[in-house]
C-alpha cells in the first residue's frame, strides 16, 4: 500500500499521467454547465490537484448527462490512466482555447488476483493528449462517438474562468 500511495504522489508531483479514475469519497460540488453540439452537460469540476486524482473513480454509472471536467493551470502534454474504475469512460483532451487535439476511449482495466501495485501501475495504458493540452473532459462510454466529437472540434468553455480556478 505504501508503494502505490508513493507512486500515486510521485505520478501527480511531476503530472505525468492523472488518474482517470481511483477511490471517489466525496462528490464534487461544483458544476460546470456546458453544451456539446446539441446536448447539455453537467459536469464536476476538478480544478486542484485532489479532485484531478479523485477523477469519476468509484463511479458504479456515469449520467448521460454527466462526467467531469478537468483544469490545470496551464497547457502541457496530459496523460491519464484508468487506475481502478468500475466504468468504461470517453475523455477529450482540448487545448487552452477549447479545441479537442485528441480523445480516447478508456475500457476498464481491473487488477489482477494477486497483482502487486507495481505490476499492475506498469501494465495500464496511458492515454496522452499527444499536444499541449489544458482541459480534458470525461463523459461515459460511447459518447463522444455519439456525439461526433473529433480532433481539430471546438467545444466551448469559458476559458479565462476556467483557466483562474486551475490551482
Amino acid at each position: 500500500m505504501a508503494t502505490r500511495t508513493l507512486l500515486i504522489l510521485c505520478l501527480a508531483a511531476v503530472g505525468l499521467f492523472m488518474s482517470a479514475c481511483v477511490p471517489n469519497d466525496a462528490v464534487a460540488n461544483d458544476v460546470e454547465t456546458i453544451r456539446i453540439n446539441d446536448e447539455v452537460f453537467f459536469l464536476e469540476l476538478a480544478a486542484d490537484n485532489a479532485r484531478r486524482l479523485r477523477g469519476l473513480g468509484g463511479r458504479e454509472l456515469i449520467e448521460e448527462d454527466g462526467g467531469m471536467l478537468f483544469v490545470f493551470p496551464r497547457p502541457r502534454v496530459l496523460g491519464f490512466v484508468m487506475r481502478d474504475c468500475l466504468v468504461p469512460i470517453d475523455i477529450a483532451f482540448l487545448d487552452q482555447f477549447g479545441t479537442v487535439v485528441a480523445t480516447h476511449e478508456m475500457p476498464v482495466e481491473p487488477r489482477e488476483p494477486g497483482e502487486s501495485d507495481q505490476a499492475y501501475e506498469n501494465r495500464l495504458t496511458r492515454y496522452s493528449s499527444n499536444a499541449a493540452a489544458q482541459f480534458a473532459i470525461e463523459l461515459r462510454a460511447g459518447k463522444l462517438r455519439e456525439l461526433g466529437i473529433e480532433r481539430g472540434d471546438t467545444i466551448e468553455l469559458d476559458t479565462t474562468r476556467l483557466q483562474q480556478m486551475a490551482r
